[in-house]
This record gives structure tokens, C-alpha cells and sequence, in this order.
């Protein structure tokens, strides 16, 4: 044995050249991959298209394509290609099969993204671990990736591109339907190319909201084009896309790695570097705004709104010399600095001032990862934990069990059309979370610490607690705790009285959760709110906040 050990061995270090390596040979053409989600411990499929005659040893361009509402990433990669369905065939049927077309020297990947949920939260992180997974197989050209997609794919291609600009090297967003808010970042596309496409008879996603998008840009300088399509309803990606288009137009653009003005628009961390530039301390509640632009003779001048702190990293910066005099326009006021290429800048009293270094905050403060709204606890992994410290009754534990799995339902069949969330979180009892979630997983806590565990031995370290005795009150907010988070909901779960209406591209439990701040207090219905505020930056109560909490009588602050 062991000398066929020994053989074996020999064979394979002669083959691969002294070196046990392996590599994946992957066919030409359309295919279907998965990459494992940390999430909810998931294989995730999506699409992949390789072109013919994949050479590893060079660099690829690589496309990014978001499918639209009631699709999926088998079609998603059919319609970038321009294959529509044949005559009378349905979007089922067409998932069945990859039709013939012509190669492209492009990679093209099309996350499945869950379904149709957008392009937030979840399907938002499925995106950036798609994108992952295949600079990990592929060569690809890290200035040469691009991003486009349909209706909500469309929308997601715009929520995408303008959150994280500096991966991008053009973005194309077809008849897009955005999250709110989305337009008020358009500043962030100044160093990359746009191109809209929609139809304009469009019944679905109005074109108006395409024309201011191409309008509004244009006033800020945002290099944009944009092709209407005569008579055409919500189906302009067949010719937006029509006989490989998308990838003729891509291929003249290259992603600006240190352009010389960075524009940057964010109201969350989350969001809080393009190129250059890096924001570390927002004003809570508001849009951050920075204009950073480098000139000969090392000098910057930047300006700022809703911004206390942010960072530069100049380094290989061909208009940056380092170690010399840096004069520094900041909101009007000079600075003269020197630095090797990494600067700080921070504002107390209104006044600028610049380091080497972010000062060490004295308390635990909001920061990338730890800063909230409570959407943040259900944007990564996360499990659902209900109570059972009181020993409750049968019946009484099966409400809670039944009201912690409504909750981690985000599956619930929307219909033919919409199909499933394909979205699997746990759902544990308290006495059942294992150390591992507790280090791994956001929490969401049911009960309060009176009748779960977890509440009740961190229940020193939270801000507040609702009153065990009350029964038609619903609070909810998110906390820090370690390197995750916990959304504690006490009383009425945080979706009582949520109406089922609008086009439902989540269960009704999550439709609101964009709309909450940090913490929510409701009376009867989660429509009758008492408050919706965000903590201060050391995840402190605000003044409002104490006030209305002292006001109810409901609620006990404990720090």
C-alpha cells in the first residue's frame, strides 16, 4: 500500500510539474454554478456564461447582469445575450434550456439573488459573493467589470453601481425600477459612463422616472446616454439587448482607478468609500455629501455636508507627491499638511483638523458594520430566537414558535409569478442557540427578559426594556452586541397590522423594515407609531426618544 502510495504520488508530481495542484475545467458556453452563502448555509446557484477558448493566463472582462421581477438567472443569462422566449413560450419553459449564440470574449455572471426581492439587503450580498466566486475561478480584468439589468434588476443595477462606484467600469440600467432614495446618489456615477435604455410606452415602470434620471444626471455631469424605444412596453431589454449590443457598447469603457474628483453621496457607512475617498463619521439621519478633487502642485480642495470625519488615501495617486507640502481647500478654511499618502480629517466645533491617524474614540461609537437602522440585523446572516425562560405552557410555546417562524418565513409563496424568496434562516429556541450564532449571527430576540434567556443575561447591557405586563404595544431596536447585532422585539411583533397591499416582493413581515430607524415603539398597529429614531452616534437614547419612552409608561430605560 504504501508503495502504490508512493506511485501515485510520483505520477502526479511529474504531471503537474513537482507541484499536487488542481484546476477546474469548467465546458464553453452557458452553464449553471453555485457558491456557498454564509447567510442561511446555502448553495446558490447562478449563471455563468465562458467564453470559447478560455485562456486563464490572460485577463477577462466581465459582466454583471440582474434579472427583473418573476425571472431567474437562467433567463437573466438569455436575456443579455438577446435571446427572448419563442412564440407562446412561457419564462418556465424558456428556463428549461440555453439556446445557441454567438460567443463574446466577455465572463457573464447572473446571480439568482434569491428570486425577486431586489437588490437590497440579502440578494444585495448574493451579488458582491457571485462576483467573488467568480474572480475566484476566472482571470477577470479588475477594470473591466461592468453592471447591468432589467426592470428591478434595472433598479438594483442603479442601487449597485452608486453604492460601491469604484468596482464598476460602466454600469447600464434597463427600464429601471430603483429603491427610494436611489436618485440621490446619482453624483457617485462622475467616474464612470451610464447608459439608460426603456420603452416608452412602458405600463409598468413609467418612463418618466428614466428621463429625470438622464435629465438630473446630465445637470451634474454625469457622462450618460440614453436610447428610448418607440411603442415599447415593459419589455425593452429585448431590444436593448438585442444582437449582443450591451457588450459592443462595454467595451470601449475601463474603470478610472484614481480618478482626479471623487464625488460621494451616502446616508449609511455601509456605503462610505469610492476610490480615494472614505467617509467615517455621518451625520445620523442625513446625506453625507463630499467633492474631493486633487490639481497639480499637490493641492485638493474638497467640501463637505453631513460629514464629520473622513479619510484619504492618496497613495499611487499620479498627481500626489509624497512626502511634500499638501495644501488642503477644506470648506473654505487652508490646511498644510505632509503625508506618506494616508490622511485623516476630523470635525469638532465646526473645525476642521488633520492627522495621521483617526483619533481613538472613549466610547463605543457607530461605525461600518455597527451603526444600524434595524434593516442591518436582516441584511446578513441572522437567526431567529424565541423564548422559553418562563417555562411557558404548551399553548403558549407554540405561539411563540409559530410567531418566531412567521417571522423567518421569508419563502411564503407570492403567486405564480413572484414564486418563493428562496431565503432560509433558522429559527432556535433560546436555550438552544449554540456559542457559534452567538458569534456568527445577528440575533433577532423575541420576548423580553422576562421570558428569554439571551434578553435576560445581556438585559444590563441594553437600553431599554418594554414593561412585562403590557399587552398591546409592540418595541423593537437594534444593538450592538460583540462584532454582530441583536433586534429585540417585545409586545406586538414589529409587522402587527401591516396591510398586505402593493405588489408583495417580500412577506408582509419585512415590508416595513426599510422604513424603520433604530428603534420603533407602536400602539395596536405598526401604522400607529409612537416613535422611530435612530440612537445617537455612542448608541445612546436621544432627548426624543427619552422623552416619549417616560411619557408611555410602558417602557423602562436601563442605561
Amino acid at each position: 500500500m504504501k508503495i502504490l502510495r508512493k506511485i501515485i504520488t510520483l505520477i502526479l508530481m511529474c504531471t503537474f510539474g513537482g507541484e499536487m495542484t488542481f484546476s477546474q475545467s469548467l465546458s464553453e458556453g452557458p452553464q449553471v454554478l453555485t457558491f456557498f452563502s454564509d447567510a442561511d448555509d446555502t448553495d446558490q446557484p447562478y449563471g455563468l456564461y465562458l467564453p470559447k477558448n478560455y485562456d486563464s493566463s490572460r485577463k477577462y472582462p466581465l459582466v454583471m447582469m440582474l434579472h427583473g421581477a418573476g425571472s431567474n438567472h437562467r433567463l437573466a443569462l438569455r436575456r443579455v445575450f438577446g435571446k427572448s422566449n419563442l412564440e407562446n413560450e412561457t419564462d418556465v419553459e424558456a428556463s428549461r434550456y440555453f439556446p445557441a449564440w454567438e460567443n463574446v470574449d466577455f465572463i457573464v455572471a447572473t446571480p439568482s439573488a434569491r428570486g425577486t426581492a431586489g437588490y437590497q439587503g440579502i440578494p444585495e450580498q448574493d451579488v458582491y459573493d457571485v462576483l467573488a466566486d467568480v474572480k475566484k475561478r476566472f482571470n477577470i480584468d479588475e477594470n473591466r467589470i461592468y453592471l447591468t439589468g432589467l426592470s428591478r434588476g434595472g433598479g438594483g443595477t442603479l442601487w449597485l453601481g452608486l453604492t460601491r462606484p469604484d468596482i464598476w467600469a460602466a454600469i447600464a440600467p434597463v427600464c429601471p425600477a430603483p429603491p427610494s432614495g436611489t436618485i440621490d446618489l446619482a453624483v457617485n456615477a462622475l467616474n464612470f459612463p451610464v447608459h439608460f435604455f426603456h420603452g416608452d410606452a412602458d405600463p409598468v415602470v413609467p418612463v418618466a422616472g428614466t428621463r429625470k434620471w438622464v435629465a438630473d444626471m446630465q445637470d451634474i455631469g454625469i457622462e450618460v446616454t440614453y436610447k428610448e424605444f418607440v411603442d415599447v412596453q415593459h419589455d425593452s431589454w429585448v431590444s436593448a439587448y438585442d444582437a449582443g449590443y450591451i457588450f459592443e457598447w462595454f467595451k470601449d469603457f475601463e474603470r478610472v482607478a484614481f480618478p482626479n474628483q471623487v464625488r460621494l453621496h451616502s446616508r449609511l457607512l455601509k456605503y462610505n468609500k469610492a476610490y480615494w475617498v472614505t467617509l467615517d463619521k455621518l451625520i445620523r439621519g442625513q446625506l453625507a455629501e463630499i467633492d474631493a478633487k486633487i490639481g497639480k502642485g499637490n493641492t485638493i480642495a474638497i467640501t463637505t455636508k453631513h460629514l464629520n470625519a473622513f479619510t484619504l488615501n492618496l497613495d499611487g495617486h499620479p498627481l500626489f507627491k509624497p512626502g511634500e507640502e499638501l495644501k488642503v481647500t477644506l470648506d473654505g478654511t487652508e490646511l498644510t499638511v505632509r503625508t506618506t499618502g494616508v490622511l485623516h480629517f476630523d470635525k469638532k466645533m465646526s473645525k476642521w483638523s488633520a492627522a495621521s491617524t483617526l483619533p481613538v474614540p472613549t466610547a463605543r461609537l457607530k461605525s461600518k458594520g455597527s451603526e444600524g437602522p434595524l434593516f442591518d440585523a436582516f441584511s446578513g446572516r441572522h437567526v431567529y430566537v424565541y423564548g422559553t425562560r418562563d417555562n411557558p405552557a404548551p399553548e403558549e410555546l407554540k405561539r411563540r414558535v409559530n410567531l418566531a417562524t412567521e417571522a423567518a418565513n421569508w419563502s411564503v409563496y407570492r403567486g405564480e409569478f413572484l414564486g418563493r424568496v428562496m431565503f432560509f434562516p433558522r429559527v432556535v429556541s433560546d436555550k438552544d442557540l449554540r456559542p457559534s450564532d452567538i458569534e456568527n449571527a445577528n440575533l433577532i430576540l423575541f420576548g423580553t427578559k422576562e421570558t428569554n434567556d439571551i434578553i435576560a443575561k445581556h438585559a444590563p447591557a441594553l437600553p431599554i426594556s418594554l414593561n412585562s405586563s403590557v399587552k398591546n404595544y409592540g418595541l423593537f431596536y437594534i444593538f450592538p452586541f460583540g462584532k454582530r447585532y441583536v433586534a429585540v422585539s417585545s409586545g406586538m411583533p414589529w409587522w402587527s397590522g401591516a396591510k398586505d397591499s402593493g405588489f408583495p416582493f417580500v412577506p408582509v413581515p419585512f415590508r416595513k423594515l426599510s422604513e424603520f430607524k433604530d428603534v420603533v415603539l407602536f400602539k395596536d398597529s405598526v401604522d400607529n407609531l409612537i416613535l422611530n429614531d435612530f440612537f445617537t452616534e455612542d448608541w445612546k437614547l436621544t432627548e426624543t426618544a427619552k422623552t416619549v419612552f417616560n411619557t408611555s409608561g410602558v417602557i423602562t430605560i436601563t442605561k
